[in-house]
């Protein structure tokens, strides 16, 4: 299966990275590489676009679809190593870095991936295969108290405490191994009244575990705040989340360094509300409902 993943708002991407033709920027969460092509096709021959990605396969096609470029550099690691990354490539700062945060539709798609509540597969979600950690592991290992603060605090489920506890009376019986198994689980701990109504009643549940699972808020703010300092004067970030958790950090974090403080930068939020998909987006694309980009510029402050 080719490593595919339909990029979001693509065009309004584009139009906040504001990019240069000799230009440096990252995509820090390269996926599919859809939104690369797209800064590839505008830097020219004198601009460098890296792509970042833990998920090997991602890299791998993308060497496929990018290896021929001079101008390209893809790594395999973690965004939130970009100050090291960028120190091993001799780059001291950079006109623009995008993060297209959460899951590709690759990954999703992929049965064995174990991260899509509508497709029966091993229990996993690690989008880097070579951790440790699976979804396996934390339903079957960890306390009711530790399951219910994860499904609430990254899966925003109501119903948290009461999954927990099917979850820990159902592998009393047998270990949890199955996407399918979890999926019947949560149904069978939702009251019947809430399971008809709003999105699928696994999709909390399953957000929550992919988040612990990948360690993916942990350390965000500091990943952020690493990128703000190696943009040049006149960079500029953009990011895409899909929960209210990442949202929040990156509107903090804008709104922080927008006020004044004691750094020779500050930056210029060049979105005051999330930019959304569009209808006609939405009815191609029904996996960008939950999308919202924000976008910021940086800029010196003359002392």
């Amino acid at each position: 299966m080719e490593y595919f993943h339909k990029p979001i708002m693509v065009n309004q991407v584009l139009n906040y990275l504001n990019i240069k033709k000799d230009g440096v920027y990252v995509d820090a969460t390269l996926g599919g590489g859809g939104h690369f092509q797209e800064i590839l096709n505008r830097v020219g021959e004198k601009g460098l676009v890296i792509g970042i990605d833990k998920d090997f396969d991602a890299i791998e096609n993308a060497k496929k679809k990018f290896g021929g470029n001079r101008n390209v550099i893809l790594i395999h690691d973690n965004y939130k190593n970009l100050k090291k990354i960028l120190k091993e490539l001799n780059i001291d700062a950079i006109d623009g870095i995008l993060y297209d945060l959460g899951v590709s539709s690759y990954q999703l798609d992929k049965e064995e991936r174990g991260f899509s509540y509508q497709k029966d597969a091993p229990l996993d979600m690690r989008m880097d295969k070579s951790q440790t950690l699976t979804a396996k592991d934390v339903v079957n290992n960890l306390s009711k108290d530790e399951l219910k603060r994860i499904i609430y605090e990254y899966g925003e489920e109501r119903f948290a405490g009461r999954i927990a506890n099917f979850i820990v009376e159902r592998r009393k019986i047998k270990p949890i191994e199955t996407t399918f198994e979890l999926v019947e689980i949560i149904k069978d701990a939702i009251p019947a009244k809430a399971r008809r109504k709003g999105p699928h009643p696994a999709k909390r549940t399953f957000q929550a575990l992919r988040i612990f699972v990948n360690d993916e808020l942990v350390g965000l703010e500091e990943a952020f705040e690493d990128a703000i300092f190696l943009l040049k004067d006149g960079g500029r970030m953009v990011v895409i989340s899909f929960h209210s958790l990442e949202d929040r950090i990156v509107k903090r974090l804008f709104n922080q360094f927008k006020k004044e403080n004691d750094l020779p930068y500050k930056l210029q939020v060049l979105t005051p509300k999330p930019v959304v998909p569009d209808e006609i987006e939405l009815k191609e694309n029904p996996r960008a409902r939950s999308a919202k980009l924000r976008a910021a510029e940086k800029f010196a402050v003359l002392k």
